[in-house]
């Protein structure tokens, strides 16, 4: 599972067959520049995963649901649900949230939307939880973290998404779960995993978190292309003809 923004982007995940491409909320903060997700909105996602879409064939698209745009009136909370498959063409959503949610992911899936339920670290949460904290590391929040995954799979949820959970709490849950287990931040023992694409590519240099691998250092490569460019062209050395339109047929 990865998380993609954009349809180019998107071809890429479908050549790779990765299972999962994620609309994440992280948006917010990757292509939007805020320092938290909790400024996206339903209309961005929705956007993003129309983009997202046109770039598959074959590859799952999920919706995350973007914060308060289902913590409210029940109502509100499956329209927008709603929206995010007639006008996203997501095919799933994720929730953020224990046992507060879990009605609203019964009645979510009984309409016929699959439901990923997201527990452990919750960006969306992040102001009550004092910043982003590893969850898990004391037996209350164990207790909690297993209780939560119970609750989701007795609700009717597909997958359990763990984020920055201790990895021998994660273990547990994959192990006790009948449900597929999504980890980030959340060690080797779930059944899947999830990165940013962004972050496997390495395009922010200055982002360098722990459960992160950069397969590639885009950004130097990126950099490289951007400063040959523009030293071209002020050598007057792009474009040259072979990039030019002529009447006599030349260079097209």
């Amino acid at each position: 599972m990865i998380t993609c923004y954009d349809a180019s982007f998107a071809r890429l995940v479908e050549e790779a067959a990765i299972d999962i491409a994620l609309v994440g909320d992280s948006l917010g903060m990757v292509i939007q520049g805020h320092d938290s997700t909790l400024p996206v909105t339903v209309e961005d996602i929705i956007y993003h995963c129309r983009a997202v879409r046109r770039g598959l064939k074959e590859t799952h698209l999920m919706a995350d649901m973007p914060f308060m745009s289902y913590q409210g009136p029940r109502r509100e909370a499956m329209k927008n649900a709603g929206r995010m498959i007639k006008e996203g063409r997501a095919e799933s959503i994720k929730l953020e949230g224990g046992e507060e949610i879990a009605d609203l992911v019964h009645a979510i899936n009984k309409i016929g939307i699959p439901v990923m339920a997201h527990i452990g670290l919750k960006p969306q949460q992040v102001h009550k939880m004092g910043g982003y904290k590893i969850q898990g590391q004391n037996p209350n929040e164990e207790e909690t973290i297993l209780k939560e995954a119970r609750v989701l799979q007795e609700a009717g949820a597909f997958a359990i998404l763990m984020e920055g959970v201790l990895l021998e709490v994660a273990q547990k849950v994959t192990e006790q779960s009948s449900l597929p287990t999504i980890g980030i931040s959340s060690g080797p023992h779930c059944d899947g995993q999830v990165l940013v694409l962004y972050d496997i590519l390495g395009l922010d240099p200055g982002f360098q978190p722990k459960f992160v691998k950069k397969y590639l250092d885009l950004h130097s490569l990126a950099l490289k292309a951007l400063n040959q460019y523009k030293t071209e062209v002020q050598q007057g050395r792009f474009p040259t003809l072979e990039h030019a339109f002529s009447k006599k047929g030349k260079g097209i």
